[in-house]
């Protein structure tokens, strides 16, 4: 069986190929109207690859959608497990902690 790179990126390969075989595509047909490569469409559909943006955004056109309907429902979960999930508001206030605690060193000199 072929390695899933996660359950977001197979979902969102199942809901190309779904729209593909609805349309009456062949990945060939998919390949040259969104001018990515047929055997990266494969990939995508099976799962193997996860899409960029751009990828997402130029199979979409080709399939008559929105970019939007490839990844609804997708969320962080489905993508697998991280060790260290921070926030934006997290980021920016441990940076903020950190800038206060190497003004007060540098006043301490």
């Amino acid at each position: 069986m072929p390695k899933i790179h996660s359950d977001a990126a197979a979902e969102i390969g199942r809901r190309i190929r779904a729209r593909r075989h609805r349309l009456a595509l062949s990945l060939e047909d998919l390949g040259d109207l969104s001018g990515v490569s047929w055997t990266t469409v494969g990939k995508i559909e099976r799962g193997a690859q996860s899409p960029s943006a751009e990828t997402i955004v130029r199979l979409a056109h080709a399939l008559e959608l929105d970019a939007g309907e490839l990844l609804t429902g997708i969320s962080i979960e489905d993508y697998g497990r991280e060790e260290r999930r921070f926030t934006a508001r997290d980021f920016i206030s441990a940076q903020t902690v950190r800038a206060a605690r190497i003004v007060e060193a540098r006043r301490a000199r």
